[in-house]
């Protein structure tokens, strides 16, 4: 009898030790999650974003910050080409920013409320709280979770969630399809619950003049900058389209030609037409046509006035950036979105979202021609 009452002892003070060490259910990690969700105010993260979409991997240095109750900046970087676009969102709406380019896009939206992010705590979180089949591990430092992809790609399927023992912090995320390819991945390298931010840090005028000086164009100057600057200053109230300050330097410049970018996505039983040039204004455009089980066109401009766009659409995550679709009422929808200096505009009548996400992904990487 003394000899089962000390092996019961043994066994229940291990159990104490290993419980005291941070070994924790599934069901308390969820909980502490919720309350960790209920008392967030603000944080700042940094990794790098993989994407597998297209022909070949492509990179981006992404960072995140975040501010109670809505304020949002998301920076992604593709360092391959030098190219940064900014994804803000403030109380006058939410911006889709190419500083170097000064051009932006600026829509009305709840964004990212009604879609969830791969490289935002709350999204990463929703998706572990509301699953209720998701399954649960642990690794030395961290908590890992399996559970159901909750994005609108349509292609990702499932994900996996790393998060630190300590504060729960997200190291690592691995999103895949329904055949268990790794399409997206984010690895981060630093991320800090209650950070304090500049008054101005999600200041629309701000992200468009104090950006990474590096990432300028090898022409450009510091005096370009400043011109683009007040450009943005001029207008951001208005939310309306807005000519350069001065009209004599744009009708002095021809207009830029650039390398036709082709997707090398196509849905199954479509067949694409010969590219046409034309003319949007004074920019040279090229326009594509696709029919067969699909019908669309693409078409491509550079465009040069520096202008904001005031968007009335849906947002579609694209990965790399995100795409505004218009339209939706009239029954021919446009994707718009711009990348290394080109707009793209892919509209249709019967395209599926999901083959519109992949034609736009099949771009990125391409060397125009």
């Amino acid at each position: 009898m003394r000899r089962v009452t000390w092996i019961l002892a043994i066994v229940m003070c291990v159990a104490f030790v290993a419980a005291g060490c941070g070994t924790r259910s599934s069901e308390q990690v969820v909980k502490d999650l919720d309350h960790v969700i209920g008392k967030l105010d603000s944080y700042q993260g940094a990794g790098k974003m993989t994407l597998q979409t297209g022909q070949q991997a492509q990179e981006y240095n992404v960072e995140v910050w975040y501010k109670t109750p809505h304020y949002y900046r998301i920076a992604l970087t593709n360092e391959a080409k030098d190219i940064t676009q900014i994804v803000l969102r403030n109380d006058e709406g939410v911006f889709v920013l190419t500083p170097h380019l000064n051009k932006m896009f600026r829509f009305q939206s709840d964004w990212p409320e009604n879609s969830g992010q791969v490289y935002l705590f709350q999204s990463l979180v929703q998706s572990i709280v509301s699953d209720n089949e998701r399954q649960f591990t642990q690794e030395k430092d961290a908590y890992v979770f399996d559970v159901v992809a909750n994005y609108q790609n349509g292609l990702l399927s499932r994900q996996k969630i790393w998060l630190n023992k300590k504060d729960y912090a997200p190291q690592q995320v691995q999103v895949s399809d329904e055949n268990n390819n790794v399409m997206v991945s984010v690895k981060f390298t630093q991320f800090e619950f209650g950070k304090k931010f500049d008054k101005d840090s999600f200041d629309m005028q701000r992200n468009m003049t104090s950006w990474n000086i590096q990432s300028l164009p090898t022409t450009a100057t510091v005096g370009d900058t400043a011109k683009q600057g007040a450009a943005a200053n001029g207008t951001a109230k208005s939310g309306t389209s807005v000519q350069p300050t001065s009209t004599t330097e744009q009708t002095a410049k021809a207009p830029q030609s650039f390398g036709i970018v082709e997707p090398t996505y196509m849905p199954a039983g479509v067949k694409k037409q010969d590219p046409k040039e034309m003319k949007l204004g004074e920019d040279k455009a090229i326009l594509f046509r696709y029919s067969g089980t699909y019908n669309y066109t693409l078409l491509e401009s550079m465009p040069q006035a520096k202008t904001v766009t005031s968007l009335s659409g849906t947002i579609l995550d694209l990965g790399y950036t995100l795409g505004i679709v218009t339209g939706e009422q009239k029954g021919l929808r446009t994707l718009t979105w711009t990348y290394d200096g080109i707009e793209y505009r892919l509209s249709t009548g019967d395209l599926p979202d999901k083959e519109m996400v992949k034609v736009a992904q099949s771009v990125v990487g391409q060397v125009g021609k």
